[in-house]
């Protein structure tokens, strides 16, 4: 949601969302090597925002990292390469042609929807950033958490409305900016630090490979890393662009999960050689971190400058992407009549501002959570588990319509074909219906929480934001919100 920096967690879950493209080239595409597009990958998933999370099981990270890159990570870049070689458009075409078109649109909403809980749990993190050039303990304050995450969000939907085409540069500084330099420095205080004999906080014997077992809630944080590896899908599109894709593409795709994981991994336990994990903050993490290397190396005049890369990364990656799923779902509108006139009522910059708005106010109530509820990394954790919930349908969707293409258009030409083509996609639904169940119970961290409250919580996101809106929109839709010259164009192309 996905940094959703986008979410190189995110919604890098937000960079996934396309218009559809139904004109078809005239000029051939530009060659990519596969090492080229092993970056572009990795910058697009990649962030810090995540290690935090990890850091809290120490050694165990690894292996929690690498679960879920082998069972679902894998799985969606090989897939999305062959929907993407054979049909342009995007999520939406490759469901629509597979499955249907409602169910078409039930994916392109839920790549939408994400961003809703995506964005705040994105500034919460900002917030928690930025208090520690101001003061740190503002980090666990819900009230200030609150009201950054409305500022910056309703600064971001100005902006964006305003159609400025100079931001389009700005996601591709964050993984340098916000990611790489950040990231390299950490570890590298982390390698100083303990090469000197000061002792990790926490243990890194081959015992702790494992997670310690205490039932599911210690399988609980495999699902965050689900929407952590989600938007490999989006650079699919460049598949067609390789020399020799069936050889290429695959490469590609081992080089940008190393390099992914090595960034996910190497920082989380950095964090955890410093910070005890019952002290660790899933938003501040990273600063907290920061702080006590820069403190023990008596540099601390460099907190604020790495405070102020990690804020400008994950903005410029909010302001970049913010339209971008609410364009996707606008056009698609448009051309079949799935939201109002009023949702699809575009500005005098051309920008789809009645959506953001809409949004705005959905979100502005769910930063308002962050004052009501105490523990700030309790409501991170909620909202970041919603956005994986509802994500997920969207591979799930992928995942099935793959399958029933492979059957029932076998011979549609496509760029790369997957090898075993059904048994990788019985994994990565197989997982992905593993992760929306563990999704429902509390990590351990919420062993003094009510277990009803938090899957009421979590049940109630995942129902009325990921079906029942986009049932209702199916259900209550008339001819007239097919705009005229929306359905001109599609005649045209």
């Amino acid at each position: 949601m996905a940094s959703m920096d986008v979410p190189a967690d995110m919604p890098k879950r937000a960079q996934t969302a396309e218009a559809p493209q139904v004109a078809v080239r005239a000029t051939p595409a530009p060659v990519l090597s596969w090492v080229t597009l092993a970056l572009m990958t990795t910058a697009s998933v990649a962030s810090l925002r995540a290690a935090p999370t990890m850091a809290v099981y120490g050694l165990a990270c690894v292996f929690l990292y690498l679960v879920p890159a082998v069972v679902f990570l894998l799985p969606t870049a090989l897939v999305s390469a062959e929907l993407a070689s054979g049909w342009s458009g995007g999520v939406y075409r490759w469901v629509s042609e597979g499955l249907s078109k409602p169910l078409g649109f039930l994916a392109v909403w839920c790549q939408f929807a994400m961003t809703i809980f995506y964005y705040p749990s994105l500034l919460a993190f900002v917030a928690s950033t930025i208090a520690y050039v101001i003061d740190p303990s503002l980090a666990s304050n819900g009230l200030y958490t609150a009201i950054v995450i409305m500022v910056l969000y309703w600064t971001g939907v100005w902006v964006s409305s305003r159609g400025t085409k100079a931001l389009a540069g700005l996601s591709s500084w964050g993984l340098i900016i916000g990611t790489l330099v950040p990231g390299t420095i950490l570890v590298v205080l982390g390698i100083i630090f303990l090469g000197q004999g000061n002792p990790s906080a926490a243990p890194m014997t081959s015992s702790h490979l494992l997670p310690a077992w205490t039932g599911l809630a210690s399988l609980v944080l495999i699902v965050n890393n689900f929407l952590s590896y989600s938007g490999m899908e989006m650079n699919a599109v460049h598949v067609s662009s390789l020399k020799d894709p069936a050889k290429e593409y695959p490469k590609s795709m081992f080089l940008a999960v190393g390099l992914v994981l090595l960034i996910f991994i190497l920082p989380a336990l950095a964090i955890s050689w410093v910070v005890p994990a019952d002290q660790t903050s899933l938003t501040a993490g990273v600063m907290q971190a920061f702080n006590a290397f820069f403190s023990y190396f008596h540099i601390g005049w460099m907190t604020p400058i790495a405070a102020v890369m990690l804020v400008a990364a994950s903005l410029g990656g909010m302001l970049t992407w913010l339209a971008g799923p609410s364009k996707g779902l606008l056009e698609i509108s448009r051309s079949e009549g799935y939201l109002p006139p009023y949702l699809q009522k575009l500005n005098k910059f051309g920008i789809q501002q009645n959506i953001l708005v809409t949004q705005g106010v959905v979100t502005t109530v769910i930063a308002l959570m962050y004052a009501l509820i105490p523990n700030v990394s309790s409501v991170y954790w909620i909202f970041s588990t919603i956005t994986t919930q509802v994500y997920l349908i969207v591979y799930l969707l992928m995942f099935a319509a793959a399958m029933r293409l492979r059957k029932s258009q076998p011979d549609h030409p496509r760029g790369y074909r997957v090898p075993a083509l059904h048994l990788i996609c019985t994994v990565g639904l197989l997982s992905s219906v593993a992760a929306l169940a563990i999704g429902f119970v509390p990590p351990s961290q919420f062993g003094g929480s009510s277990v009803w409250s938090y899957v009421l919580f979590i049940a109630g996101g995942l129902v009325v934001l990921g079906l029942l809106i986009p049932y209702a929109f199916l259900k209550f839709r008339k001819p007239g919100w097919r705009t005229e010259a929306a359905a001109t164009e599609g005649s045209a192309s």
